[in-house]
């Protein structure tokens, strides 16, 4: 049986993220975690999903670096993986890091289960948990195990809707986690009576938690609740998924997130790091221990970006990874000035920028959509027009309540009492014609030169066309065509 004074050093890592774009990032951070996690004689590492940021193939140089770090570690402890989001790490990504242990294993937790660490050898149980006959083998072949994990890794909850529905898939998985901690429970203070330390590891969200913009994480579909990981009865329960780190304590017992083990996302608060886990029954403490994440800088204006304040900021900025956004009008947007924007962060390690641009509206007639009656809608129209309205009102009730031949006699019988309308109808102004034109039209012609043409009148159907007269015949050898 263990001393109970003594600890057990477990560090902690999640979200590590390696991929192409991470590379640098994951990899600055996660080699200072390990060669920190070495040097303090951490006895068990443990990785709480999501290792990689999405599916890797075997060449990429980002998998060869998470490779070689925990090839790293396994020079000193044991390491147990647990899976983490599919999306991230799809089933499968990490079987290969079964095969590169160096002085002690890597485990791959992919199942629901648990797994005792006996004198660096992982011993898993054949079902969720361990049955009284697997603990009495297991003590009498490996003597009390250094730690027993309980593993919860990612739910398919695809399979779950499968099986629960689709309708009670998102709180269904909350209740069988809890059912299967409350289960777990049990063993664990079986193996506590025996001296063994208990730990959970899990990936997933619980309930009230924040993410790493300062977020509360409140509803029914999330995995867990703080009470359901202190059900499971473990000393220390390890999380991964969330990225700010966070921790909640209970009677000596301790839940945690490290957090991810660098910045990845711009407007992320709080250290980044990992835990160092001093674990033992009923004695458990987490430190976070600082990684070198790259420094944030987020500028917001609400308005065109002020030159003046980015020119102060911009001094303190080298090096440094810079987000600057701003919200203008449409018209507005061409007045900022990019190029000069990033002229002043030259030094820093990124710039980017990003303009929210608000397009134009331009209301018709504001309201008219609240107003109830057609009366109402045409009035608000007049009034933000500046359109008399009672002669439209009139006209409207016309057409509400009268037919077309009504509506036609009543015009006709408005314009007939009307003088000034009548007058008009019956004197049409005479046009007037241009000077030339009425001189034209009082010359005398010459009946040779162009004899009228008389007016063409309708004819009957059986009637023939009256002959025209012809004008005198023309010589074109003698006579003057051009007279």
């Amino acid at each position: 049986m263990h001393n109970e004074v003594d600890s057990l050093l477990v560090a902690h890592f999640s979200d590590l993220h390696y991929s192409p774009g991470h590379l640098a990032e994951a990899d600055r951070c996660f080699g200072f975690a390990v060669d920190d996690a070495i040097a303090a004689g951490c006895q068990v590492g443990v990785v709480s999903g999501d290792s990689t940021d999405h599916r890797l193939d075997a060449h990429t140089p980002a998998l060869s670096a998470l490779a070689r770090r925990v090839h790293q570690l396994t020079g000193h402890m044991a390491v147990l993986m647990l899976q983490g989001t599919y999306s991230h790490e799809p089933p499968g990504t990490l079987d290969l890091f079964r095969l590169i242990g160096a002085q002690y294993p890597v485990y791959v937790a992919d199942r629901i289960h648990q797994v005792a660490l006996c004198a660096g050898r992982f011993v898993p149980s054949a079902g969720p948990v361990f049955d009284t006959a697997e603990i009495d083998v297991l003590v009498a072949q490996h003597g009390i195990p250094d730690v027993v994990f309980t593993c919860v890794p990612t739910v398919n909850k695809a399979v779950l809707a499968a099986a629960a529905g689709v309708a009670s898939a998102a709180t269904a998985v909350g209740d069988h986690l809890a059912d299967y901690l409350k289960a777990a429970s049990t063993v664990n203070r079986q193996w506590r009576s025996r001296g063994a330390r208990t730990i959970g590891v899990s990936h997933g969200t619980v309930n009230g938690c924040q993410t790493e913009h300062g977020v509360p994480m409140a509803g029914f579909d999330h995995e867990f609740t703080i009470g359901a990981l202190f059900d499971a009865d473990c000393d220390a329960f390890m999380l991964g998924h969330i990225h700010r780190a966070q921790q909640w304590a209970q009677e000596g017992r301790v839940v945690a997130y490290p957090g991810s083990i660098g910045r990845f996302h711009y407007g992320e608060i709080g250290d980044k790091g990992y835990l160092r886990w001093q674990i033992a029954p009923r004695q458990t403490e987490a430190l976070l221990v600082a990684t070198p994440a790259r420094q944030t800088v987020c500028i917001d204006f609400d308005g065109p970006p002020d030159m003046a304040q980015l020119t102060e900021m911009a001094t303190d900025a080298a090096d440094k990874f810079v987000r600057i956004r701003w919200t203008v009008n449409e018209e507005h947007r061409q007045l900022v000035d990019r190029e000069a924007i990033a002229v002043l962060f030259g030094a820093s390690a990124e710039v980017k920028l990003e303009a929210r641009v608000l397009p134009a509206v331009r209301s018709r007639a504001e309201g008219i959509s609240r107003a109830a009656t057609l009366p109402e809608k045409l009035g608000r129209w007049c009034e933000l027009t500046g359109v008399e309205a009672n002669p439209l009102m009139d006209s409207l009730s016309m057409l509400e309540t009268l037919d077309a031949q009504s509506i036609a006699d009543r015009v006709l019988a408005d314009l007939a009492t009307d003088p000034v309308a009548t007058e008009a109808i019956a004197s049409p102004p005479k046009d007037e014609l241009p000077a030339v034109i009425t001189a034209l039209v009082d010359m005398e012609l010459e009946d040779d030169v162009c004899a009228p043409v008389p007016p063409v009148s309708k004819m009957e159907p059986d009637a023939k066309p009256a002959s025209l007269p012809t004008a005198p015949a023309m010589d074109w050898l003698t006579d003057d065509l051009f007279a």
